[in-house]
C-alpha cells in the first residue's frame, strides 16, 4: 500500500488547528506533558542555532567569494540594497497598520481558574556560543577560505555543512508539526490563540499586498532604466512567480527565472551570472515577511517597536540569508539567532514565527525569484558591455 505524504505546510496547518481545538478540552496535566516537550525541543533549536549559522553561513560566503569582479560588486549591491529596502518598507508599513488590526481584536477573557500550563521538567543545553560570536565566525572564516588554497580546510567546512542540513533535516524539520501543536495547545489553553490567529490572518493578508507592491517597485526602476514598461516585464516573469509557488523552491526555479529574465532583455551572460547568485543573496519576500510578523509578535506581546532595533535586525537577518537556499524553511532557521539576540524573542515567540512563516513559504519564494528578474535587468544595464 502506497503511504500518503503530507507537504509541511499542511501538516503545520492541521498542527495549528488540532492545538488549538484540543487546548479547549484537554486537562492542565495533558497539556504540561507537551509543554514539556515544547521547552526541551525550544532548548534544541537554541542549541542548535550557532551551529547552524556557522555551518551554513561559512561555506555560503566561500562560494560567493570564489567569483570576483565588477559583476559580482554590482550584484551583491543591487540584491542586499533590495532586501534591506524590502525590510525597512515592510517595518514602515507593518508598524503603522499593526496598531489598527489588533485594536479592532477582541481581548480574550481570562479564566482565573485556569492555570498556567508550566512543563513538568526542564533540560538544560546552552549553546556553544552566543548568536553574534557565531556570525562573526562564521563571516570572518568564510571570507579568509575564499580567497586562500586550503582545500583540506573547505572540504571539512563544506562536510560540516551537510552534517548540519541533515541535522536540520533529521532532527528538527520532522518535530516542527509537533513543536507548532504545544505551542497553539498552550496558547488556546491560557485563552490566547484567538486573538492571536484573528490577527495574523489579517497579517498574512497585509504581507502578500507588501511583496506585489514591492515587485512592482522593483520593476517599476527596472524599466526606467531600461525604457520597457514594468507592466509587461511583469507579465513575462509571471511564470517564475508561478513555479515558485508551486515549488517554494529559489533553487529549483532558476532554469524558468532565466528563461524569462533574457525575455525580459537581460543577456544570456548576466542572466546566467546573476540569477543563481541572487537565488542566495536576494530576499525581499522573505525579509518582507519575517519583519512583518517580528513587528506583530512584538506588540502583541506588549514590546516596544523600536525603529533603530529593528533596522539593525533587518541588517543583521539579510547577511544570514545566504544560508537559506537547500534547507527547508532556511530563511526563518537562519532569523532565530538574530530575533534571539537582536530582538530578545522567547522560545515561544520563535515558535509562532516558524509557524508563520512556514504557513507563508511559497509566495515569500515567488516574490524573492520575480525580483531576481530585475536585478538582472539593474546590473545588466550598470554592467555595460
Amino acid at each position: 500500500m502506497k503511504k500518503i505524504k503530507i507537504a509541511l505546510i499542511w501538516r503545520i496547518v492541521i498542527a495549528c488547528i488540532a492545538g488549538i481545538l484540543l487546548g479547549y478540552i484537554l486537562p492542565l496535566n495533558i497539556v504540561r506533558i507537551f509543554a514539556t516537550f515544547s521547552s526541551i525541543f525550544s532548548k534544541f533549536i537554541s542549541y542548535m542555532v550557532p551551529l547552524i549559522i556557522v555551518g551554513l553561513v561559512t561555506p555560503a560566503i566561500c562560494r560567493v567569494g570564489d567569483k570576483s569582479g565588477k559583476l559580482l560588486i554590482l550584484t551583491i549591491l543591487f540584491a542586499y540594497t533590495s532586501t534591506i529596502a524590502a525590510g525597512i518598507f515592510s517595518f514602515s508599513i507593518t508598524s503603522n497598520f499593526i496598531p489598527a488590526l489588533i485594536s479592532n481584536t477582541a481581548k480574550p477573557e481570562v479564566d482565573e481558574m485556569v492555570k498556567e500550563a508550566t512543563p513538568f521538567f526542564e533540560i538544560g543545553m546552552p549553546p556553544l556560543m552566543d548568536v553574534m560570536s557565531a556570525l562573526v565566525t562564521a563571516f570572518l572564516v568564510g571570507i579568509i577560505l575564499s580567497t586562500s588554497k586550503c582545500e583540506n580546510l573547505k572540504k571539512i567546512i563544506f562536510d560540516f555543512e551537510w552534517v548540519v542540513t541533515e541535522g536540520i533535516k533529521r532532527a528538527i524539520v520532522p518535530f516542527l508539526p509537533l513543536y507548532i501543536f504545544c505551542i497553539s495547545l498552550g496558547m488556546s489553553y491560557e485563552g490566547e490563540a484567538g486573538p492571536i490567529m484573528e490577527v495574523f490572518s489579517k497579517i498574512i493578508l497585509l504581507i502578500f499586498a507588501m511583496t506585489l507592491v514591492w515587485l512592482l517597485l522593483l520593476y517599476i526602476i527596472a524599466g526606467c532604466i531600461n525604457k520597457k514598461n514594468p507592466i509587461k516585464l511583469l507579465i513575462k516573469m509571471f511564470p517564475a512567480y508561478i513555479t515558485a509557488l508551486g515549488t517554494s523552491s529559489s533553487a529549483a526555479t532558476i532554469p524558468v527565472t532565466l528563461e524569462r529574465a533574457q525575455m525580459c532583455g537581460a543577456s544570456s551572460e548576466i542572466a546566467a551570472f546573476t540569477v543563481p547568485l541572487c537565488a542566495n543573496i536576494h530576499m525581499p519576500g522573505s525579509i518582507i515577511k519575517v519583519t512583518s510578523c517580528a513587528v506583530a509578535v512584538t506588540f502583541m506581546q506588549g514590546g516596544v517597536i523600536d525603529m533603530a532595533t529593528f533596522i539593525q535586525f533587518i541588517i543583521m537577518l539579510s547577511l544570514t540569508v545566504v544560508a537559506a537556499p537547500g534547507v527547508p524553511g532556511g530563511v526563518i532557521m537562519a532569523a532565530l539567532g538574530v530575533l534571539q539576540s537582536v530582538l530578545g524573542f522567547s522560545a515561544e515567540q520563535q515558535g509562532l514565527m516558524i509557524a508563520l512563516y512556514i504557513l507563508m513559504d511559497s509566495f515569500g519564494t515567488a516574490a524573492n525569484v520575480t525580483g531576481d528578474g530585475a536585478i538582472a535587468l539593474i546590473v545588466g544595464k550598470f554592467n555595460g558591455k
